[in-house]
């Protein structure tokens, strides 16, 4: 039997007293943990102890390193065209909300100046909706791509988006189950490390994070959300990756549209040149980042969604993935409609709410394992600003199990607020801030 390094109990110990890992430590620990050596309880300390008295720049950066360490790296150095064009990389990182479609048209338009995006995305839980949940609601799109066929893809179509591989970052699925149910899950080096392994692993040249704040995000208020973007961007830096953020607001769903089948229809019709103007806003703000990040700036980014351009690569990128771009997307079977009460301006629509209201009509799940449905979501028929009169649906309810409508109404219950006309909606813009 090999002798290890440390103790477990030593290191639990360490940080228990407010103390300071060493490099050593922390590569330990973490490796033990994936090996099975560190055992789950021990590990739960250790996340609460981390939890509670934090962890400095330096220990993130190097968890961060170690997390790495344990699965596989990508890389994408001489990416280049069939046509032997080279090809920088860039990629976004939301950290959830409601409506939050923007991967979707994103990816294609950035592709569509000559930069790869290679967006590895995950499923929704909870009241956040999945990027992948949202594809799979097109038949025959696939997530699984092998190394060599998200390589092929990037060279011939210029995005991807598919799932992580199993060997990318390992510790994390592992830290990542272990922290929901030990309540350390909100803890900002724990968070920042989570998302930051996996996406420098991810082998991008230059990344931009959505860092949401307000009801619908992770992340309730913009102090706690400035110190997660400033870790994150942080962590970027020091491994080498040019990393920028914005602070994004999302006390308010994004767009029309809360669910799967018609997030993705709604990014059609942002694809085609119209859609919600605050989705066309920040897609193209990020896309702007983006670029830039790879080295590309001064170009009229919004007109490639006018002139068909991004359209053009999401088709390809649907296609390539197995999916049929012409596809009618699935319709729930059982609708009801959401009446406002008063006569008014509509001041405040609560983005947890309406989240929470799209996942119990089935478009999300509460375990990993749990289905979801395609065609189940919520469409808006008005936003904060918009005049409503009493009696007027101001959103539909979709979902293939009318049973689910009663607790989806109960989610509503507070969530929107109609003041008398004149009243000046709750409303702060869409992106806050910058943080590079």
């Amino acid at each position: 039997m090999a002798t290890e390094a440390f103790d477990a109990v030593e290191i639990i110990t360490t940080k228990r007293d407010s103390g300071v890992f060493s490099d050593a430590q922390i590569d330990w620990v973490v490796d033990a943990y994936t090996r099975g050596v560190v055992a789950e309880e021990q590990m739960s300390a250790l996340a609460m102890a981390i939890f509670l008295n934090g962890m400095s720049r330096q220990e993130i950066s190097r968890w961060v390193h170690a997390m790495i360490g344990t699965g596989e790296t990508l890389s994408y150095a001489g990416l280049a065209t069939p046509q032997g064009v080279a090809l920088p990389t860039a990629d976004k990182h939301s950290t959830g909300g409601v409506g939050d479609k923007i991967t979707l048209p994103l990816g294609p338009l950035v592709a569509s100046f000559g930069v790869a995006v290679p967006q590895l995305s995950g499923r929704g839980l909870g009241h956040t909706g999945g990027t992948l949940d949202k594809l799979e609601a097109i038949p025959g799109w696939r997530a699984e791509l092998s190394d060599a066929e998200m390589w092929k893809q990037l060279s011939e179509v210029g995005a991807i988006v598919a799932a992580a591989g199993a060997n990318l970052v390992p510790a994390d699925k592992k830290l990542y189950a272990l922290r929901d149910v030990t309540a350390t899950v909100d803890c900002v080096p724990l968070i920042a490390s989570s998302i930051m392994s996996k996406k420098i692993a991810e082998g991008t040249g230059a990344l931009v994070l959505d860092v949401k704040v307000g009801s619908g995000a992770f992340m309730k208020t913009e102090e706690k959300a400035r110190e997660l973007a400033r870790t994150m961007v942080d962590l970027g830096r020091d491994a080498g990756v040019n990393t920028v953020a914005l602070l994004t607001d999302m006390s308010t769903p994004l767009g029309l549209t809360v669910g799967n089948a018609v997030e993705v229809e709604e990014s059609l019709e942002v694809l085609a040149g119209g859609g919600p103007a605050d989705v066309v806003e920040l897609t193209v703000a990020l896309a702007t980042e983006m670029l830039a990040g790879a080295g590309i700036t001064g170009v009229d980014v919004a007109a490639n969604l006018s002139n068909g351009k991004a359209m053009d690569v999401w088709r390809r990128m649907i296609q390539a993935q197995g999916g049929d771009a012409d596809a009618a997307l699935p319709q729930a079977k059982h609708e009801e409609s959401v009446l406002a009460e008063a006569d008014g301006v509509m001041v405040a629509l609560d983005a947890l709410g309406v989240g929470t209201a799209s996942w119990r009509l089935g478009a999300g799940r509460a375990r990993k394992e749990d289905p979801v449905q395609a065609a189940a979501g919520i469409r808006l028929h008005a936003k904060p600003g918009d005049v409503v009169r009493r009696g007027q649906p101001i959103m539909t309810l979709m979902t293939d199990t009318p049973e689910r409508f009663e607790r989806a109404r109960a989610s509503l219950e507070g969530a929107v607020r109609i003041g008398p006309e004149g009243s000046r909606p709750d409303s702060r813009g869409i992106v806050l801030d910058r943080l590079s």
